[in-house]
């Protein structure tokens, strides 16, 4: 069943359950946090529309530089605004920021740990038919490995609307932190009353009665597929835990334990490569703490390719029915 303290969004299972883009919720977000705080500002390099910044750029005019197709002054100019007082959010696809600009975002804004947030948008396969060289498949890798850096990978638009104003307004707000977010529409799993926290996750869906005998824990787009992939092993007799990571740095290490203490074996799920990405992470706090059977859903060492982002989900292992078989083979691997 769905978590009731969460207050999570009632028609989740539903087929009119609102589906909304990631990134429009970060363009609320945006707006919302320049409304509270005359330091955020905001840069993007020549995809405004496309990243939801036009919203912020809207209404905040003399706060928003378009700094044109040049992804390392995009970050190196964010820098400099840091360096002097201000709380930069820069934009653009995550193929060109971070991967693009990745050592300009480390030598100017990790290095100085200086308080930048990169919007890396249309994530993952979620571009579809750009094809490949669009599909940032290792962003998540690149920015988690980055000393001072927070990693962020909301579900819905909801929760991307929270993690952009606890980035800007509270929290951990002198540090870097890198924002992920999908170009497509995604169902709304979250609500407004539904806690978010950097550094917290939280438990979404659980056993009516008794103890899980799988954990699976999913970031970002992909979490709603595991919430369904759980909803039908439940009826099949296999008791699920889905933990929602929307935090991959810093990480629950708290509430990864305790899953895998209850459940004695782990699936991850996550639209990424498996090499470097939340489930890396979660592995390595497994490693150290409570070593458990792992299965790891994920783009499988394979470059992306054009389609639509529901089919490249299925192609590559990653949808329902991939997670419900990966939790039946971790099952048998329990000790």
């Amino acid at each position: 069943m769905l978590n009731p303290k969460l207050k999570l969004n009632p028609k989740i299972f539903n087929e009119d359950c609102e589906q909304v883009p990631i990134r429009k919720g970060f363009g609320q977000g945006l707006v919302l946090s320049g409304e509270a705080d005359a330091n955020v500002v905001a840069l993007c390099a020549d995809l405004t529309e496309s990243t939801q910044m036009n919203l912020f750029a809207e209404k905040f005019p003399e706060r928003f530089i378009e700094v044109g197709v040049a992804e390392q002054n995009l970050v190196t100019i964010a820098s400099g605004m840091a360096a002097m007082g201000k709380i930069p959010f820069c934009s653009s696809y995550a193929m060109f920021s971070p991967g693009r600009n990745w050592e300009q975002i480390r030598t100017t804004i990790a290095y100085n740990d200086r308080p930048v947030k990169i919007v890396g948008s249309h994530a993952g396969i979620s571009v579809g038919p750009d094809g490949g060289t669009h599909q940032a498949l290792e962003d998540i890798a690149l920015m988690r490995v980055m000393p001072n850096m927070e990693v962020l990978s909301p579900c819905d638009a909801v929760e991307a609307k929270k993690a952009t104003l606890a980035l800007a307004q509270g929290g951990q707000t002198d540090k870097p932190a890198y924002l992920r977010l999908a170009r497509e529409k995604t169902p709304i799993v979250t609500t407004e009353e539904t806690p978010f926290n950097i550094g917290k996750a939280e438990i979404y869906w659980m056993p009516d009665v008794g103890l899980a005998q799988v954990g699976i824990i999913a970031t970002g787009s992909l979490v709603h597929r595991a919430l369904f992939a759980a909803k039908e092993l439940e009826i099949e007799g296999i008791k699920t835990k889905v933990l929602n990571l929307a935090s991959i740095k810093p990480i629950d290490i708290n509430a990864i334990v305790a899953l895998a203490k209850e459940c004695k074996a782990i699936v991850t799920v996550e639209e990424h490569q498996v090499a470097g990405g939340m489930g890396s992470a979660v592995a390595e706090v497994l490693a150290q703490n409570y070593p458990v059977p792992i299965e790891f859903i994920g783009v499988q060492n394979k470059f992306g390719q054009s389609g639509t982002p529901d089919e490249l989900v299925e192609h590559y292992g990653m949808g329902k029915e991939a997670i419900k078989e990966a939790v039946k083979k971790v099952l048998k691997r329990k000790v």
